[in-house]
This record gives C-alpha cells, structure tokens and sequence, in this order.
C-alpha cells in the first residue's frame, strides 16, 4: 500500500506541474501560429485569429483530465484506506487513470506533455502491478 500511495503523490505532482504550465502551453502555441502566419505573409483579420487560437486551446485544455486524475486518486486513497477486498475497485481505477493519461497525451502538443503523460503511465503500470497482489 505504501508503494501505491508513493506514486499516487507523484501523480498529484505531474497534474499539478501540468496545470500550472497550461496557460504558458496555451500562450505558445498561440505566438507559434502567429509566427508561421507572419512568415505566409498574409493580411490578418484579428477576429478569424483569436477564433482560431480559442479553437486551440480548446483542443489542447486538459483541465478536465486533470481533474479526473486527480478525482482517481482521491478515489484510490479512500479505498486503501477504508481496507478490504478492494482488488477489483483499484484494478477498475487504474483503468480509469490509464484513460486519462492517453488522453493527455493525445493531446500534448509539447515534449514536456508528452513526457509527463509517459510519467503517468509508468506509475499507473508500476500500482497495477502492485493491486494484481491485493485482493
């Protein structure tokens, strides 16, 4: 159990790095298209622009992820903690982890996104695991 909670901290670690980097992710991708626009040489209508640049941070917004995420391991402490035959909850749970991060990383659009969705994946495997011995 205490294995399970080390890495549990670690993913609240990773969501909240995520969530704190998210607006600087947003503003970059926003100066990169301004900056291959500029190089098309193209008018800009200012309007169409912030249309698209909202359409990207939509795309890119893993808020919601983030808190399933951190939802999950709430959900996660709570059983280990109330004790059981609990198997079967956590191994649904880390199913549920594992969603969010490929979720997140299908919408990375930085390498350290990416990275940190692969972070993910390593400790949700590593507790899986760990919850394949508890029952």
């Amino acid at each position: 159990k205490l294995m399970i909670e080390q890495r549990l901290e670690q993913i609240v670690v990773i969501t909240a790095r995520l969530r704190q980097a998210m607006p600087q992710l947003v503003q970059a991708q926003r100066d990169k298209l301004l900056q291959r626009l500029e190089g098309l040489d193209v008018k800009l209508n200012e309007e169409r622009l912030e249309a698209e640049v909202a359409l990207l941070a939509q795309k890119i917004d893993v808020a919601e992820e983030l808190d399933r995420l951190d939802t999950h391991v709430q959900e996660v402490l709570r059983i280990l903690r109330k004790g059981g035959a609990c198997g079967r909850k956590l191994d649904f749970l880390m199913q549920e982890l594992n969603r969010e991060a490929n979720t997140l990383s299908s919408k990375a659009v930085v390498a350290d996104s990416t990275q940190s969705a692969v972070e993910l994946k390593v400790l949700i495997e590593q507790m899986r695991e760990q919850i394949q011995n508890i029952e």
